[in-house]
């Protein structure tokens, strides 16, 4: 494995560094105060399209998609690694340079998966950065952890398809330039178990879409906002079907597995920022005579912090490289483990520098506590760690029933795992 940087990549993590420190550090409270002076907590901020234009000046576009295209080179998941680590400092940086979820999946799965008429219509705005995009797939009557489950119907009528059901958490719904939904529901009840789904684009102004409402975190509306969405008698052209009928499960296999990891690479860069906050605050804060900086347990937190960063960071680089190697499949055990690993520790590290801060970590004057909720949301978004566990224990009891008794995986286990 050879973790040392491309030509390409280190030329674009120059240009990504300057581009922080030059123009988006300095964003972030223009960005809030333009958000909160707006009165709507869905609000776009203006200093967001001029934060566009200029990383698309400067060549920071679609950084994440590994596809050729006119606005990138097609970057390797291990190229793309520290870039997205740096974007991860920053809230607002992902959508500056439109590398952020849930576009990012669903310009891949466009790319992979659609129709030339789909990635004209929809693919070309995304990559852009004209519209944005909601994923549907999670939904409030049954536990979506396992995609399975899914209950809402998506059944042909001639040349059209009727959607029926209910999803939430389709973050992003109600961003102002969200124009298009990627809706995962049954096609095929009777068919195998992963078989009986399918993929549908959906516009966001069909009729029968109704957004609900948008689902408050810990208190608070995000700015994308994640939508409880309700269809009822929607109608689509059956050409708006991603791939074909029972393809769905494996479309968002193959939408997760890249996603997974860019949030990781993402958190990375969110542990170190708070690392950063955690050793200025404790060396300029004095209390009873001393620099914090100089209490045994803060040193503690900051060498640990070192230590369990450089941790991620490895296991996060070695699984780019195994996805761009050996691919998503022979990967599974890695994506689950850094998906895990990522999130938990950077929220350790970022509520030690909550701490560290005092009052002044809990509110909006540093970006600790936003960083710190990203953190928990992502121990359950696209899977919850125990989930991601259960794929790694049985990857491990699989190896080890092989090994005393000469078993096949598959034997070992009762049969393979899903998706894989």
């Amino acid at each position: 494995m050879d973790f040392d940087f491309s030509t390409r990549c280190a030329h674009l993590r120059t240009e990504l560094l300057s581009f922080m420190d030059d123009r988006v550090y300095q964003a972030e409270a223009v960005y809030d105060e333009q958000l909160l002076a707006s009165g709507d907590p869905h609000f776009h901020p203006p200093i967001m399209e001029e934060l566009k234009a200029e990383a698309q000046r400067r060549g920071l576009w679609n950084l994440f998609l590994p596809h050729q295209t006119e606005w990138n080179d097609g970057l390797s998941n291990l190229e793309y690694a520290p870039l997205a680590e740096i974007m991860g400092r920053c809230p607002i940086a992902s959508e500056a340079t439109n590398c952020s979820a849930p576009d990012t999946g669903n310009m891949e799965i466009l790319t992979m998966f659609g129709t030339a008429e789909q990635k004209e219509q929809w693919l070309r705005p995304l990559l852009t950065g004209d519209i944005r995009s909601a994923f549907g797939m999670t939904e409030p009557a049954v536990p979506s952890s396992d995609a399975s489950n899914i209950q809402l119907s998506i059944v042909r009528d001639g040349d059209e398809y009727v959607l029926n059901g209910r999803k939430w958490w389709t973050t992003n719904a109600l961003h102002p330039n969200c124009r298009i939904l990627v809706v995962m529901g049954k096609t095929n009840p009777d068919a195998p178990r992963f078989r009986q789904q399918s993929m549908v684009l959906v516009p966001l102004d069909t009729p029968g879409v109704r957004v609900l409402r948008g689902l408050p975190v810990f208190g608070y509306q995000e700015q994308l906002g994640h939508g409880e969405v309700d269809l009822s008698d929607v109608r689509v052209p059956v050409t708006n079907l991603l791939g074909h009928e029972g393809d769905g499960f494996f479309i968002s296999q193959a939408r997760l597995g890249p996603g997974r990891i860019h949030h990781c690479m993402r958190s990375i860069g969110a542990a170190e920022r708070a690392l950063e906050l955690m050793c200025e605050r404790a060396s300029a804060r004095i209390t009873f005579g001393q620099r914090v900086a100089e209490r045994s347990n803060v040193q503690d937190w900051i060498a640990e912090a070192r230590i369990e960063i450089e941790m991620i960071r490895l296991l996060a680089l070695k699984t780019a490289w195994l996805m761009d190697t050996v691919g998503n499949k022979h990967a599974r055990v890695e994506i689950a483990a850094i998906k895990v690993a990522a999130p938990n520790i950077a929220q350790k590290i970022i509520d030690r520098a909550i701490q560290v801060h005092g009052g002044a970590g809990v509110s909006d004057d540093t970006p600790l506590a936003r960083m710190w909720t990203l953190q928990r949301i992502l121990r359950i978004a696209d899977g919850p760690d125990e989930v991601h566990k259960r794929t790694i224990a049985r990857a491990e009891l699989g190896r080890w029933s092989v090994a005393q008794n000469g078993l096949p995986d598959s034997q070992a286990l009762g049969g393979a795992l899903p998706g894989s």
